[in-house]
């Protein structure tokens, strides 16, 4: 990503902005990641004149762009020149303008929709959900837990592998500088997103994404958090192993699972491939990554029929490059 533009970059970034509807896309991607579908209801324009217009913008580094099946979102740059110069052309427009103004509304609207569409998806899967819910630890003592583990220092970046409904990235919102849910299911991306609109979380953005294959930098994050997912999958250390690799030195690696159980018809009805995790199993598997496994909490269940949970923080090893923030590094 370009921290600075040559002269004809920056010219050409200048001259994609440079147009009303642009400008427009601009201040609606600085509060919002959406599709070309949503930009089109939202400023009234065909979907091929949409399409040009952010193709300007990301040709120009201004905005990313994120494939999600048949669709595309669209978010602005994080951490870049383009990120720079959007925000300084948006702090100099008047936020009362009236047409930026009912550009928000209609935005308000859309989201209001998104909530709507997930919430009845949510609904639809909820008998399913609650019982596994019902199955295991109370989740909110799962989620003290976490944060406990977590602890109150903040950090910069986080990354939530298997996000779900994006409830890992609200609760550890308070500490976090940015953060970037995966998934791999459409659905519950827009469940994760309808969430994050409801609490007001900006900081945060949802992708679909393969969990064995991230298309992320390597080093990219201080904490990756694993959450209730590696039991559906064919091949948990692999995803270990990708966790790791966008881990920055000095980053911690939380997993949270099952113990080992024999409750068959979760793999028979609810597509769990694995029947949890035994703690030295996890363990052998982050250090084979190059992981040092720190705290191990085992959550007790609370009769002979409830699940149990475990925990696993592990860290990179290596030391985090002299120079950095407190923040950075925590």
């Amino acid at each position: 990503m370009r921290d600075t533009f040559t002269i004809d970059a920056l010219l050409a970034a200048l001259r994609a902005a440079g147009e009303s509807s642009r400008l427009r896309i601009l201040a609606l991607l600085h509060q919002a990641e959406l599709s070309v579908k949503d930009l089109t209801a939202i400023l009234g324009q065909s979907q091929p004149r949409i399409s040009r217009h952010v193709k300007l913008l990301a040709d120009s580094g201004l905005i990313d762009r994120y494939p999600e099946g048949a669709w595309v979102f669209y978010r602005l740059t994080e951490g870049t020149a383009g990120r720079r110069l959007a925000d300084e052309l948006l702090a100099a427009a008047d936020p009362d303008d009236p047409v930026l103004a009912r550009d928000r509304e209609r935005l308000a609207q859309i989201k209001q929709d998104h909530a709507v569409a997930a919430e009845r998806y949510f609904s639809e899967n909820a008998a399913a959900w609650d019982t596994i819910r019902a199955l295991h630890v109370a989740e909110d003592a799962v989620e003290a837990a976490v944060v406990d583990l977590v602890g109150e220092r903040p950090f910069d970046s986080m990354l939530d592998l298997g996000t779900g409904t994006g409830r890992m990235l609200e609760l550890l919102h308070p500490l976090y500088s940015r953060a970037i849910g995966v998934d791999a299911s459409s659905s519950m991306l827009a469940v994760a997103r309808a969430n994050l609109d409801r609490a007001g979380i900006a900081n945060a953005q949802v992708r679909l994404g393969d969990i064995y294959n991230l298309s992320l930098p390597r080093g990219s994050f201080n904490l990756v958090l694993i959450h209730q997912v590696l039991h559906f999958l064919d091949d948990p250390e692999r995803a270990l192993a990708e966790a790791a690799r966008v881990l920055r030195p000095g980053g911690r690696l939380l997993v949270v699972d099952f113990a080992p159980h024999d409750l068959e018809f979760l793999r028979e009805e609810h597509a769990h491939r694995r029947l949890g995790f035994g703690r030295d199993q996890v363990g052998q598997w982050v250090a084979a990554h190059g992981l040092d496994l720190g705290e191990v909490v085992e959550l007790p269940a609370g009769d002979d029929d409830e699940l149990k949970v475990t925990l696993w923080l592990a860290k990179d090893p290596r030391m985090a490059i002299a120079g950095a923030t407190e923040r950075e590094v925590a």
